[in-house]
């Protein structure tokens, strides 16, 4: 029965990829067929494949597809369905991809440039390079699946999520994180790598205080994360506390601070705290406490050994008058910017136009988290993926997955034209 489907849908189809191929050569023209035509600019550097294998996988015959579907109910259709629309998870769906990209990726495993047990037992043993390519063309025949409708996942605004998180820290740290309490320290104008390793030195101990301890201990890395966000993104201002030191007297005594925490105490460095604006109290009380080795830091224990007690509060109250800067932070961008972002190469709406991009549309949303934080963490290879997924949160991730799998899936037929 599917074999006749197959070969009654793809016989005019390839009929004419095998004539145009004869008369015309090389070039390739996309069209999708019962769809408006795409609009999704595809822009990234492909991996070439010879040309012959090119053009046998695009002309491919009713005759290769036969032998692919033959190929694929013997050794994919348990993982990946019998109609390449997988049940499972973290396998995805094949009916419906761009051909070369699906035979790109299958040889990867064939000669082991990608890894994965399951894969490589089949294809290194049995498949050969003609195997390979009818398996593409068979898979790229068929009927995408459709649409998901358990991929829907509410777009969270994390610079939202970080302001209601950070609503009980508002009665020590002061509204937006500027301090009102002498002895709180103001929240904003930190990088938020900075801020997320200080709250977890609170968790590890490192830092002491109980109660700091207990309230870090009970965020998720999303919460802390989000609230990282949220404060380094508000408008920093001076603590609203006073300053006894002598503030002229500290800018000299902090010159040497400056090579770690700025002139004027705007770090330039994520891994050292701005502390320009911040009150004037926390600061002496951190400076004592790193000189006295109950908070532990090697660079500032060995700079403050020799600071006297009315030194350490003129240097805080020099800094404590500095303007604060905001940390060089942009606001993240919604799921439908990175979704432009994405389309460039995928096309409109994750339809690829091209027959070595993957096409996205219709994808399990399980196996595109998978992939996605793969990219991320460099675990999967590619120069321009791993350029565009560094930036991407736990949520952006989610959040674009989800609005893939929700795309109607769109067949593309493949037409050889006059090469230029």
């Amino acid at each position: 029965m599917m074999t006749e489907r197959i070969e009654r849908a793809t016989r005019p189809r390839l009929l004419i990829l095998a004539v145009l191929a004869l008369v015309f050569g090389a070039g390739m023209l996309a069209a999708a067929p019962f769809a408006a035509a795409q609009s999704g600019k595809q822009t990234a550097a492909q991996p070439k494949l010879p040309p012959r294998i090119e053009q046998r996988i695009l002309a491919a015959t009713p005759q290769d597809i036969a032998e692919g579907q033959r190929i694929a109910q013997a050794s994919c259709a348990g993982c990946h369905g019998a109609d390449g629309i997988s049940g499972t998870p973290q396998t995805p769906h094949l009916a419906g991809q761009r051909p070369v990209y699906l035979y790109m990726e299958l040889n990867a495993y064939r000669t082991g440039t990608r890894s994965a047990t399951a894969m490589e037992g089949v294809l290194k043993k049995y498949l050969s390079e003609d195997a390979l390519i009818n398996l593409a063309a068979f898979y790229a025949s068929l009927d995408p699946p459709p649409p998901s409708a358990t991929g829907a996942h509410q777009p969270i605004d994390p610079v939202q999520a970080g302001r209601k998180a950070a609503g009980s820290c508002a009665g020590c740290h002061g509204e937006r994180g500027v301090s009102k309490m002498a002895g709180m320290p103001s929240l904003v104008g930190f990088d938020p790598k900075y801020f997320i390793a200080a709250t977890r030195a609170y968790q590890n101990g490192q830092r002491k205080d109980d109660t700091m301890k207990a309230i870090s201990e009970s965020l998720s890395n999303e919460d802390l994360n989000n609230i990282a966000l949220y404060y380094a993104l508000e408008k920093p201002e001076r603590a609203q506390t006073p300053a006894p030191g002598d503030a002229a007297r500290g800018r000299a005594a902090a010159a040497p601070c400056s090579s770690c925490h700025g002139e004027t105490g705007v770090s330039s460095s994520a891994a050292n705290p701005s502390v320009a604006g911040q009150d004037a109290e926390y600061l002496t009380l951190a400076m004592k406490a790193y000189k006295d080795g109950s908070r532990s830091d090697e660079t500032m224990r060995t700079a403050m050994a020799n600071i006297d007690d009315k030194t350490i509060a003129d240097i805080a109250a020099f800094y404590a008058a500095q303007q604060p800067r905001a940390p060089n932070v942009r606001r993240p961008l919604t799921t439908e910017e990175w979704a432009q972002r994405c389309d460039r190469c995928h096309g409109l709406n994750g339809n690829s136009t091209d027959p070595r991009m993957p096409a996205l549309a219709a994808q399990r949303v399980e196996y595109l988290e998978r992939v996605l934080a793969s990219y991320r963490a460099h675990t999967r290879k590619s120069s321009e993926m791993a350029a565009m997924s560094d930036a991407l949160r736990e949520s952006d991730i989610k959040n674009l997955a989800a609005h893939y799998a929700r795309q109607r899936a769109r067949a593309v037929i493949f037409i050889n034209t006059p090469g230029r």
